[in-house]
């Protein structure tokens, strides 16, 4: 991008990062119950609020509109910067769970995962600390808040196939995958099918820039942790009446 089109870029990435207002966090969750049961590893899925968080909501058909690594923290503390993260204006950096303390979350847990492995990836992703987030597209993104077109399910996917090829530039999901597909850990089938530009039906490997945040949770390779559960959530002592 040039000089003109990057600050543009910057701009515009300011004005989609503000939050909208009328957002409802549905979770009573405490930080430091979430805090308590995340691993490294682990991949924080965040329920945005801001006007990027619309657009890729509805291009992905998912509730889940960003995503972060859990690098680990000690002491587990939420004000503790502990999340490897995409941020649209400030490029990979790491950012404390308390950041997220008003929105749903999500945690997402790779399977089978041995100390080694689990290593390598977190230090994948801190060896991109400082890399700035993929603009090329911030344009089509802004479009479908203006006026979301009736784009088939099938076709949206493809409207953020993020990734512009330099070494320097990331966004939260394409980091993350990129990441786990850097030792083999699969997340979806590694073959998927898209149509050329003749409209014919070809079946490529899945790139790591095909990865959308809510991929992480169809994932069979993850597996779901609530905290609540974690603790031993019981509906019939939550629900116990005393007969006196």
């Amino acid at each position: 991008m040039n000089p003109l089109f990057s600050a543009i870029g910057r701009g515009l990435a300011n004005y989609l990062s503000k939050p909208r207002p009328g957002y409802e966090r549905l979770s009573r969750t405490s930080l430091q119950d979430v805090m308590d049961v995340l691993q490294p590893g682990d991949i924080v899925l965040v329920d945005g609020n801001s006007r990027i968080s619309t657009a890729i909501k509805y291009l992905t058909q998912s509730t889940w509109s960003h995503a972060c690594l859990f690098a680990g923290a000690d002491p587990c503390d939420p004000e503790q910067p502990s999340l490897i993260e995409a941020d649209l204006t400030q490029g990979v950096i790491m950012v404390p769970l308390s950041k997220y303390e008003q929105y749903n979350i999500r945690i997402c847990r790779p399977v089978g995962l041995s100390e080694k492995t689990r290593d390598t990836i977190i230090d994948f992703a801190r060896a991109r600390l400082g890399h700035v987030y993929d603009l090329r597209n911030i344009f089509d993104l802004a479009r479908y808040l203006i006026q979301k077109p009736l784009v088939p399910n099938r076709f949206r996917r493809d409207l953020i196939t993020f990734g512009s090829g330099e070494p320097t530039r990331a966004i939260c999901s394409t980091l993350i995958a990129e990441a786990y597909q850097s030792v083999g850990y699969p997340i979806l089938p590694e073959l998927i099918r898209v149509e050329d530009r003749k409209g014919q039906t070809v079946i490529i490997p899945r790139h790591y820039t095909h990865y959308v945040p809510g991929d992480f949770d169809l994932s069979p390779h993850f597996r779901i942790v609530k905290p609540t559960l974690e603790r031993g959530f019981s509906f019939e002592h939550a629900h116990a009446v005393d007969p006196a």
